[in-house]
């Protein structure tokens, strides 16, 4: 019997019993769909991270001040503007492009009737360049304005809206209060992303001049005769050079801070890359655990498929010898069997493609700041599991099948 009359006599026995047979791919259904919906998720997770520290600048390192590792040092001496001047100097560190500072208080901010407390970030003229993100409205931070300790503020677009209830609106020129000192709106940055995200909302920040939050709102004055900042946002020169840089940067601090032995850096450097790599390979051990947990269904359904066939062998056993006595081979019931098998999982198995196409588009729907989308690969995996279910589940029943002898299956009742 050769591979289209089998595929023949498979379809015609599933058509015989639709019900049964759309019951038994129930299981592959859900479980492929299950699988490609979760890969999908985890994807889609991963790529909205990646453009979530994407929109933080290209080729960043983050410096900021931290305990100790090692127990001979207690004390953390705190990073400041003198360091960062220096980090800026090619002559001592050449690897890098620019230092962009902050340091940030909380602090009462108000307009009108309308107020939150919130963190109110001084900054660098320099930092829009770092990050690669510009206003909207007006402008940023000028050299002039930290030279005078202007107070002058820049808004997010989530500030702006609860503050003045739209987030739409031009409010230049417009003053809030923030601790209760006056400050004259110059400029709203563009809205970043769909709002708030994975690592928070990154239209919540309110810029003023560094030296207003260090002067005029604290006082940040340290002993090398600088002032403190909280986090150095550090652009090395390209992605070759973030590795050159981060060493300079710890040598310099190192040096700086009177640091002896390997544990003692009350600094911590972490690159974007990096850190980028590790919460992906994160997601990626997510994603495998999750759609392990989704493959159960897909062992459930196989049983299913295995179970069914078994009915169906003992069914046809009349037919089983009533072939095999006009001559069909044992490798014809086989065949006969397990393209049956076979077809009932790659139905399935195209239906569940369907299904994790829809849970992408339905995902997508539902959370606008996550991409969800089904990709090859994922159906290629479908497919091979599906036809692997089939083959797995269905040999055994196909065999028995083919090991029948004509005589006793002709007397079978």
């Amino acid at each position: 019997m050769n591979l289209l009359e089998a595929l023949r006599i498979a379809l015609d026995g599933l058509v015989t019993n639709r019900l049964r047979a759309a019951l038994t791919t129930l299981g592959i259904i859900i479980g492929v769909g299950a699988v490609i919906g979760l890969v999908s998720l985890g994807r889609g997770v991963e790529n909205f991270i990646a453009a979530e520290f994407q929109a933080l600048g290209s080729n960043i390192l983050f410096v900021f001040s931290s305990a100790p590792a090692s127990s001979t040092r207690t004390t953390i001496e705190p990073l400041t503007t003198r360091q960062g001047e220096a980090l800026a100097n090619p002559a001592v560190a050449p690897s890098i492009r620019a230092v962009a500072m902050e340091y940030n208080l909380p602090a009462m901010v108000t307009a009108g009737a309308n107020g939150s407390r919130l963190i109110v970030t001084g900054v660098t003229p320099n930092y829009v360049d770092v990050r690669g993100w510009y206003p909207r409205d007006g402008a940023f931070i000028s050299d002039q304005d930290v030279d005078s300790a202007a107070r002058v503020v820049v808004l997010g677009t989530t500030v702006v809206e609860r503050l003045f209830g739209d987030k739409s609106l031009n409010p230049i020129r417009q003053t809030v209060l923030i601790s209760q000192r006056v400050f004259t709106i110059i400029g709203v940055m563009e809205e970043q992303g769909g709002g708030a995200g994975f690592i928070g909302d990154q239209n919540e920040v309110i810029y003023i001049p560094i030296s207003t939050a260090q002067t005029r709102l604290a006082r940040a004055r340290v002993r090398d005769g600088g002032y403190e900042v909280d986090v150095f946002n550090i652009q090395a020169q390209s992605e070759a050079h973030m590795q050159d840089a981060t060493l300079e940067i710890e040598t310099y601090l190192s040096d700086a801070h009177g640091i002896i032995f390997q544990g003692e850096q009350d600094f911590t450097i972490i690159n974007q890359q990096d850190l980028l790599a590790s919460l992906g390979q994160v997601t990626g051990i997510l994603t495998v655990f999750l759609s392990l947990i989704a493959a159960i269904s897909l062992l459930v359904g196989g049983i299913g498929i295995m179970n069914i066939m078994l009915v169906s062998v003992t069914e046809r056993t009349r037919e089983i010898g009533l072939r095999k006595a006009v001559g069909a081979r044992g490798s014809d019931i086989l065949m006969q069997f397990l393209i049956e098998s076979l077809v009932l999982s790659l139905i399935g198995g195209a239906l569940g493609v369907g299904l994790g196409w829809l849970i992408s588009v339905l995902g997508t729907a539902l959370v606008p700041d996550l991409t969800l989308r089904v990709t090859g690969d994922a159906v290629l995996l479908a497919t091979v599991v599906s036809s692997l279910i089939g083959v797995f589940f269905g040999l055994y029943p196909a065999s028995r099948a083919a090991r029948m002898k004509p005589i006793d299956a002709l007397r079978f009742e």
